[in-house]
This record gives structure tokens, sequence and C-alpha cells, in this order.
């Protein structure tokens, strides 16, 4: 292990190591051994020290095993990165939460809400009832989607467009200019939709600092934090740490979606996603949960305050409502009740009505490739769950290990 990384004694920290030790046997057991992931790994950490560290399985297709150097596409797990260096420019004065977002980017002023047309047809648009701003930016209420939704013809737009597409299409410029030739799903805060908020907000970071997006988070965020494996693009030196990724392939199961060796992240990206583009490690992430964790500061370093993390780490939904009430799309599942969400990630807000143990104000996502992390404040607790398989919403492991994780407290 790396000599700046110990796991401690989970006993001295609250943590029943017997009950720690069958959450790995359970994964093994449940997705493992059935074939269904092909690796996983769990970090867990009580107070910002790490109680719990294990891998199982292979990274690639050779048998090289998981182990604490292994690198994942964290996708989704961008969007709170994205979200702490907006709020960081917040502080310094440049931007507010109810900033129009076409103040930033011109692009977007007088973009219409979706009326009629489409599929080949012009699209016919009403104007918003208010501004895009750019707390809908950070709480996904900005009437913007993504293409995979595929639910309505603004998502059909957005695949013919190839909106999503980081490599040989659009820079993030071009990105948010075509944007706003396209019309929204909803007036600004009228519902909720996971969407390419958080790119826009990327292009956002990018216009107020004048630095380009990885510059900005390799600057400003990761080398103060000591964030050595985070990036958009693997170097050179490191893509052998780079996990296979699978996916699941409708008739044939699961199959190799992008080799670690060869891997489309080892090339640099044409658009800088600031919605779901990095690599990480557990490691890394640590320590982006222990600078939440902490209200801004870690290691004699602090990027924003105590209050900005109490900020965003509150419920921001209009009217206070919840996933299950306001989302269209996506995420209006019952298992997203009493679940908001704040500028970068969900919230728990009534942990009775999310049916799993955890405690109201903690916060959460994960990405697209099954990654997960969540930051329990009044437990003083933290995860990271790596492994890479696609669609994340096939299986409830995250459920599942929340339940497990819980069940191995002792005070």
């Amino acid at each position: 292990m790396p000599p700046t990384m110990q796991v401690d004694d989970p006993t001295t920290h609250g943590l029943d190591a017997a009950r720690l030790a069958r959450i790995d046997a359970f994964v093994k057991a449940r997705y493992l051994d059935t074939g269904k992931l092909p690796h996983a790994q769990l970090l867990l950490a009580r107070d910002g020290r790490i109680v719990h560290f294990s891998h199982q399985g292979a990274a690639r297709e050779d048998g090289t095993a998981v182990d604490e150097s292994t690198l994942f596409r964290i996708a989704s797990m961008t969007k709170p990165i994205t979200s702490l260096a907006f709020m960081m420019l917040l502080e310094e004065g440049l931007v507010a939460l109810d900033t129009p977002v076409h103040h930033v980017l011109p692009e977007l002023k007088g973009v219409g809400v979706y009326a009629g047309g489409g599929n080949g047809e012009p699209f016919v648009t009403t104007p918003t009832a208010q501004p895009m701003r750019m707390v809908d930016l950070l709480r996904h209420t900005a009437g913007l989607t993504y293409g995979f939704q595929e639910r309505t013809p603004v998502d059909a737009a957005y695949r013919a467009e190839r909106i999503e597409s980081w490599h040989g299409n659009l820079t993030l410029d071009q990105f948010v200019a075509t944007l706003g030739m396209l019309p929204l799903e909803f007036s600004p805060g009228e519902a909720w939709t996971y969407s390419v908020a958080t790119d826009v907000l990327g292009a956002v970071v990018e216009r107020l600092s004048g630095m380009t997006l990885d510059r900005f988070f390799a600057e400003r965020i990761f080398a103060p934090l000591g964030m050595r494996d985070t990036f958009f693009q693997v170097p050179e030196d490191k893509v052998h740490r780079l996990a296979d990724c699978w996916t699941m392939k409708e008739g044939e199961g699961r199959v190799l979606y992008d080799r670690g060796e060869a891997s489309a992240w080892s090339r640099f990206p044409r658009l800088l996603s600031g919605g779901g583009g990095l690599v990480s490690s557990a490691l890394d992430y640590h320590r982006f949960n222990t600078l939440m964790l902490n209200g801004g500061a870690l290691d004699g370093v602090r990027l924003v305050s105590p209050k900005t993390v109490q900020l965003m780490t509150i419920n921001h939904l209009p009217g206070g409502r919840d996933l299950a009430s306001l989302s269209r799309g996506l995420f209006n599942e019952t298992t997203n009740a009493g679940v908001g969400f704040g500028l970068g990630f969900a919230i728990t807000m009534d942990v009775a009505r999310t049916m799993i143990p955890g405690s109201a104000g903690e916060f959460y996502w994960g990405g697209m490739f099954s990654t997960a992390f969540f930051v329990d404040p009044v437990e003083r607790l933290s995860m990271v769950f790596m492994t890479q398989f696609s669609p994340s919403m096939l299986y409830p492991i995250r459920r599942e290990l929340k339940t497990l994780i819980y069940s191995a407290l002792t005070r």
C-alpha cells in the first residue's frame, strides 16, 4: 500500500470487523461468483480515517487483480467535483446561484420550451416562465436532458446531434452553442430531469475562471488535495492501472465496453465533460469525500468554507419536494421518496421514506459504470465503491451496500 495510506482497526472507530467482512462475502457471492460484476472495490472511512479497504476480482481480462492502485471511470461522480469548482468561484464573488446562465453563456439566451415538432420537423417553442439560473444547473432543474433517456423528441435531437459524444464531435463551446439551438423539456425550475446540466456548468467554470476545465481541476482542486490519480486523460505511464469496463448487451450478456490498455480515456477528449468525464481511484475520491466531510478543508488546505458546504448539502428542489415527486424520466422511482437534491448530489431528507438505513443530511451519487459514494455527516461515515459495469441501475447493489455498511456500526 502507498506509504501515506493506513487502514485503521475498525473497532476503534465504532465498527464491527466481522460485519464489515460479511459485506465482502455478500458482494462475492451475489455479484462476482454469479458473473454480474467483473470486480469490486470498497473503501469505508469514519472521521476521514480508512477502516475498511477491500479488493475483489480481476481488473482486466488478463487476470490483473484489482488493488489500491486501480483506476476507474467514475462517470457522474465527476458532477460533485464540477459543482465544487463552481462554488469556489461563487465564493470569489464571480457569480451567484440566482445568476441567469445566459449572463455567462450568451449562447443560451432566449432558449425556449418544447411545444411541438421534432423528428424531422422544425421545433415549436414557448418562452420560459423564468430564466435558467445557475442553481438550475446544479440541481438539474434547467429543462435540459440526456439523449439516452429516449423519452421525447428533445432527447432524440440530443442523440442526432451527438450532444454527449466526448471524442471527435463538439468542443465544450460548440456543445453549449448547439444546446442554444434546441428546446428545453420544461421551463427552468418546473421539474427535475437528470441531464447535461453539469456539463454546461463546466463551461461556466471555464468562462468565469479563464481556464480550461482540466486545468482548473488540476491546479485548483486535485493538486491542493493531493489527488494525483484523477484526470480526464489517463497518462501513458498509468494506463496499465486502468480497469477494463463492461456493459450489458441484449442477447449477449456482459460484454467488454472499453478495454483498459486501449481505452478511449487514454486519449484527450474533444469535449471536457464536467458531467462525467473523469477517471479516478478510490483513494483519490476518498480525499474528496473527506474534504466535504470536513466542511471544505483537508490537511491544512481549504477550498471552500463550511457554510458553502452546508449550502451544497441541503435540498434545493423547488417547494422542498423530493425526486420521486418532481422527477421526469429517471429517478422518479418510489425508492427515491424522501430524497432531495442539493448543489451537485442527492440529499437524504427523510430516512423512513427511503426505506434503508442512513441519516438525514447524508449526500451521495454514483456513475453509470456502477461506481458510487456517500458521505454521512451525522455518523462521520463515508464510502467509495468502485466497479466498471453499465447500466448502473440494473442491480440494487448500492442500496444493499448501504444496508450492510450501516449494520456494521456499533456506536
